[in-house]
């Protein structure tokens, strides 16, 4: 199977969509500095039996467990320059189906001028000058999507209850050092955070809050990266180390990967995420009661656990049907 490739400039790439089970997919991407974006693809919605995906008007995607009762974990991914929360939906339906008490949150990035691709406007979390070190020193823009994630985090955290220690970040490229960048200055410690392909973006203005040093950080790098090389991605890893007191941050190398994501990749990235977010039901979500939800809160619930409310007439009967799923095992 080729690599998953989230280009940047004078890159083409064949993408291999759906692996595993799933329908296939292809999909190109054709990205120059001269021309915006094109993706055309065959694309179709669909997740496991155990979750759903929702996708918003904001190109938020969404893909949670169709008992909403049995979330006990979150991650959030952020893609890379130019692309959107679609280039990783199948990605995060992959996971969602072995870690089905997860939710998985792909916002899209708001579409803004990069100055490293001539003022072409794209989705992108911070503008790029350059990928030099001192190009790489203020990033305009990414304060605002710092917020952006934690604002997320936030959201599930007072809607839920659901602890920081259950939540992780995680994103390519771009997205990923927007994950490093947001995740290791947050006032509450995560589960983890997840780099592919990425590099710390703004080092000169970053730095860790005390105690979230220990968090820990998997780095997952191509060997042959022509845009942020591996030396890029051992410097970050020793800035962090060495000036910034990070104590548990795994950088991973693979032989012939270029700026991509493969299988083994994936695979490591699961394994890593088994073992910060295990099974856990005392961190499952506390949700809203069903008896002082609104009928069209209770709808929603019905609709997003694959039910029908259809012969529903009393606001009784809703509140019932919603009870009903929150009980199934």
């Amino acid at each position: 199977l080729p690599a998953i490739n989230h280009s940047y400039p004078l890159m083409v790439a064949i993408t291999l969509r759906k692996f595993h089970s799933f329908k296939i997919l292809f999909t190109l991407f054709t990205f120059h500095p001269l021309f915006p974006i094109t993706v055309n693809s065959f694309y179709s919605c669909s997740g496991s039996s155990m979750s759903t995906t929702e996708r918003s008007g904001s190109g938020t995607i969404t893909i949670s467990p169709k008992n909403e009762a049995d979330q006990s974990g979150l991650v959030v991914i952020s893609h890379g320059l130019g692309d959107s929360a679609e280039g990783f939906a199948d990605v995060a339906e992959n996971l969602s189906a072995s870690m089905p008490y997860v939710k998985f949150i792909l916002p899209t990035a708001p579409t803004q001028k990069v100055t490293m691709n001539m003022g072409m406007p794209m989705p992108s979390w911070y503008d790029i000058i350059g990928l030099d070190e001192r190009s790489n020193e203020n990033c305009p823009g990414i304060e605002e999507s710092r917020n952006t994630i934690a604002n997320i985090l936030e959201a599930e955290h007072q809607s839920t209850n659901l602890p920081y220690s259950r939540m992780v970040v995680a994103g390519f490229s771009q997205g990923g050092g927007l994950s490093l960048y947001t995740g290791l200055q947050l006032q509450q410690k995560l589960a983890g955070i997840v780099m592919m392909s990425a590099y710390l973006p703004a080092a000169k203005k970053f730095s860790v809050t005390p105690g979230l040093e220990d968090t820990p950080i998997l780095h997952c790098h191509g060997q042959q990266d022509p845009l942020v090389t591996l030396a890029i991605a051992e410097k970050t890893k020793n800035i962090l180390t060495t000036k910034k007191g990070v104590t548990a941050y795994e950088l991973k190398s693979y032989p012939n990967l270029q700026h991509s994501v493969n299988l083994q990749v994936l695979a490591d990235v699961k394994k890593f995420l088994d073992e910060v977010l295990p099974p856990d039901e005392s961190c499952r979500v506390q949700l809203k009661d069903p008896s002082k939800m609104s009928v069209k809160e209770l709808k929603a619930v019905i609709r997003k656990a694959g039910q029908s409310y259809k012969g529903l007439f009393e606001k009784r009967e809703f509140i019932e049907k919603v009870q009903e799923i929150r009980n199934i095992k």
